[in-house]
């Protein structure tokens, strides 16, 4: 089997995997059930705003990602019986993702790894979003390459976006998909399709995650933090 050090480059999903996306959307769900008097299990609120995101996403692929979370905003309250929003409180919701919050080994963890790989992020959201996150939660994060959903003109799962950061790996840093690890949560939006596309990854379970889980699990190394895996790293580098 392949050693994680035999690759040169790290493909990120970023929302669920460096930033915590679940507690980011929990956060910025929570003013609208306080409003409404009803309270949805954790459980519940992602299960909704995951199949709400979803069937936006395979509708307008072209979406920007901040206007799509205010898309779905009134679907989501009424898969749990919560009243409508107003236009205002789907905007803020759809305007929270900036502020969603890394997770506590991220940013450590990035700075490791970067001694050792190319950090390339693949993200299902818009440029906007992403810088404002890459302003704050993840400052100091210096990647290679960002590429996001508003870019590719489509969001993942689909094969496209992994096509295109194939095509723009090889043109910008001269790597190949054999030199490339897909780092994810996501079974569903990551692993599954870089499996498609025979592409390496390493699962980072983000123990008690839920959107994106999949019966179904297939990854080439399993790790439950971002930490883990670069100690995994430095191990290999010191045997």
């Amino acid at each position: 089997m392949a050693r994680l050090t035999d690759h040169r480059l790290l493909t990120f999903d970023v929302y669920g995997t460096l930033i915590d996306w679940e507690t980011g959307v929990l956060n910025a769900f929570n003013p609208l059930i306080e409003i409404s008097g009803i309270y949805p299990t954790r459980g519940q609120i992602l299960q909704a705003f995951h199949e709400c995101e979803r069937a936006q996403q395979n509708k307008t692929p072209n979406m920007k990602y901040s206007d799509l979370v205010a898309t779905i905003c009134p679907h989501v309250t009424a898969s749990l019986g919560l009243p409508e929003p107003t236009s205002e409180q789907s905007a803020n919701f759809g305007n929270s993702v900036p502020s969603w919050p890394v997770f506590p080994d991220t940013v450590k963890a990035l700075e490791r790894l970067k001694k050792h790989f190319k950090l390339v992020c693949l993200s299902n959201v818009d440029m906007d979003s992403f810088a404002g996150s890459n302003a704050g939660p993840l400052q100091g994060i210096d990647f290679d390459l960002v590429i996001t959903a508003e870019e590719v003109g489509s969001y993942k799962p689909d094969l496209r976006n992994f096509e295109y950061m194939l095509q723009q790996v090889k043109e910008k840093f001269g790597v190949s998909k054999e030199e490339i690890i897909q780092t994810a949560q996501s079974q569903f939006h990551d692993h599954h399709p870089a499996h498609k596309m025979d592409i390496r990854s390493s699962w980072i379970v983000r123990p008690g995650a839920l959107m994106g889980n999949l019966d179904e699990q297939v990854y080439d190394w399993k790790f439950d933090t971002l930490g883990a895996m670069a100690d995994a790293v430095e191990l290999e580098l010191e045997a």
